[in-house]
């Protein structure tokens, strides 16, 4: 007998397997798995080279238990050496059932053929060759066993082919948020354009006779939000991928999946869940080439999210595109068009005070958008890369509609699509409708109004980042970001924005327009650059400065100022890694408003997150 200990015990492994393999793969194994094994086993016909005397499955495992006794070998080496054995001899009994059926259909065809052939009365014996049993045996086996392997039915807990193709991944993250608002903040000046543009009914811009509603600008808050999301990205062969994910969200708000506890109704009430990606890309040239269909990540890079909220789902194509020409040096390109909004496809008047109905034109609004670049790498330590795009948002801009009979706040006027249908705050907004389009008998009379987009916006951003891993796995990594839009007419502002403006003119209920069209923002980030492990961590610290039009509030971060453009300010963080793939964060950002009204607003964020 061996010795007892761990070199002996892998030295009886060999031994172990062999007499396993022999005595389950005898016939009488196929009584092993079934719950009846002690019930008179019914007796199969076998081919005729099968003449081994049955051995009793129990001999295998006494004989596996006896070497577990004896500390020849560890209990869950011989779970592991029954679990093969048992494996082997499906497989082997799959492969005789099957050479039996073959030779019993053969031996009858040439029986039938032999008859066919002799007169009545002549009596006649086919003799198949033990060799010829033996090929046949051999050939259905190697069927059986492709067939296993491509199916993985002889392997319990294997996923089949189609399976193997398809991936889940997915993130939870629960958060405290902290927001704290100093004195000094001008309440009645927040308005709310979001809040008035989705309203159903307009509001009335008349002075003195209705406030409109305002975002918070004065009193603290304390929330308690958290964040799922869950996706599947399924391989289809030849380079195509199909993609979905599914994730929370308070609203269908583009720049925020995050859901406050307790505000859907409270109680513990259920939570929504939103349609968050769905996609079709394709690939070929490596990865070198990708077309995207869908709703998908921005497509663009960008290391910052100065202009683009870091979450944000693209709607539309686009086309990516990078090629190594010289080692380390790697162009790169991007292009795509998005649409941004769809007019409603009964967009109109209602018939009302006697008026027709009537449908209005399209006033469909697209992204298009284009960036080019370059990826370098110095050493394995040292990487560059920059990049420039520019963007086009067309169709965004307001504008003001010709004289239409209004009588009530729910009718509409043509141009009343113009308006966005969502935002943040920081952008500055005109009057969509004429001034003699009210029509009524009261004094003052009313100004139903809706908003819309003061500037064009086509925004040209440079982007750029240094890693430096001198120090690896901890890198120094400086990114900067800034962005000019190159539509903003600062005239047509003077003359159309209501918002973001100083001081009044004397004798005058406004001041001059004090919005910009720039932006920037720098960032440095010490420690690991993602947090995957136990003790990963970095920390990191930065400062930006965004005017109110340098690009469309809507898509900029959500955290930062608690949203929007016309903020500047500083930000600090740092992440810890947990456990693998778990880890903690803790952000404190501090934002001023640039122009118009006095904000300010402090934020807080501890962080609890999680992949998979």
């Amino acid at each position: 007998m061996f010795k007892n200990n761990a070199d002996a015990g892998w030295q009886a492994i060999p031994l172990a397997v062999s007499l396993c393999a022999l005595v389950c793969a005898t016939p009488a194994l196929s009584q092993t798995a079934d719950p009846a094994a002690a019930a008179p086993a019914k007796k199969e016909k076998r081919p005729a080279v099968s003449q081994a005397k049955p051995t009793s499955p129990n001999a295998t495992i006494n004989l596996v238990n006896m070497l577990v006794s004896q500390g020849v070998i560890k209990e869950d080496q011989a779970k592991l050496l029954i679990k093969q054995a048992e494996d082997e001899a499906y497989v082997s009994r799959q492969a005789a059932k099957d050479a039996s059926a073959k030779a019993d259909d053969a031996t009858k065809a040439a029986t039938a053929a032999a008859a066919a052939a002799q007169p009545p009365g002549t009596r006649h014996v086919t003799y198949v060759p033990e060799i010829v049993k033996r090929q046949l045996r051999d050939e259905i086996k190697k069927e059986v066993m492709a067939k296993a392997e491509k199916e993985n039915w002889a392997s319990p807990g294997a996923y089949p082919e189609w399976a193997q193709r398809i991936r889940f991944y997915g993130d939870a993250r629960v958060r405290y948020q902290g927001n704290f608002f100093p004195t000094g903040n001008d309440q009645q000046d927040a308005w709310n354009f979001n809040a008035i543009n989705n309203s159903a009914s307009a509001y009335d811009a008349s002075k003195g006779t209705q406030y409109p509603p305002t975002n918070n600008a004065s009193q603290d808050r304390n929330q308690f939000r958290l964040r799922a999301r869950l996706g599947m990205e399924a391989d289809l062969f030849n380079g195509f991928t199909a993609g979905l994910r599914i994730a929370t969200g308070e609203t269908n708000s583009p720049v925020s999946t995050n859901q406050s506890m307790g505000n859907s109704g409270g109680n513990f009430s259920k939570y929504a869940l939103w349609l968050d990606r769905a996609y079709l890309k394709y690939q070929t040239f490596g990865d070198d080439l990708t077309l995207s269909a869908g709703r998908f990540d921005n497509p663009f890079w960008s290391p910052t999210d100065l202009v683009w909220y870091r979450e944000l789902g693209f709607d539309g194509f686009a086309v990516q595109a990078k090629r190594e020409i010289w080692e380390g040096f790697t162009p790169f390109a991007v292009a795509g068009a998005f649409p941004i909004y769809n007019t409603d496809f009964n967009a109109g008047t209602a018939p009302s005070n006697g008026a027709l109905p009537t449908k209005y034109a399209s006033n469909d609004k697209w992204l298009f958008g284009g960036q080019v670049g370059f990826a370098a790498r110095f050493s394995p330590e040292y990487s560059l890369r920059l990049g420039v795009a520019y963007y086009d948002f067309s169709n965004v801009q307001g504008r003001q509609s010709t004289d239409c009979i209004v009588y009530n706040p729910s009718d509409s006027c043509e141009t009343d699509l113009t308006r966005p249908s969502f935002a943040q705050k920081g952008n500055s907004y005109m009057m969509l409708r004429g001034p003699n389009s009210v029509l009524s008998t009261t004094y003052p009379a009313p100004n139903y109004q809706y908003f819309g987009l003061a500037s064009q916006f086509r925004p040209l951003v440079a982007s750029a980042q240094l890693d430096l891993g001198h120090f690896h796995p901890y890198h120094i990594v400086i990114d900067g970001e800034y962005v000019v839009n190159t539509a903003f007419n600062r005239g047509l502002m003077e003359m159309n924005s209501i918002n973001n403006r100083g001081p009044n003119y004397p004798g005058k209920d406004y001041g001059p327009f004090n919005g910009g069209n720039t932006g920037w923002m720098g960032r440095v980030t010490v420690g690991n650059k993602e947090i995957k492990h136990l003790w990963d961590w970095n920390v990191h610290a930065g400062y930006k400065y965004l005017e109110s039009d340098a690009t469309i509030d809507a898509f900029a971060d959500s955290d930062f100022g608690l949203g929007g453009t016309n903020l500047r300010g500083y930000f600090l963080g740092g992440n810890l890694g947990l456990s693998e793939n778990v880890w903690a964060s803790l952000r404190w950002m501090s934002a001023n408003n640039i122009s118009g009204f006095p904000y300010s607003v402090d934020v807080l964020q501890v962080d609890l997150n999680a992949r998979f």
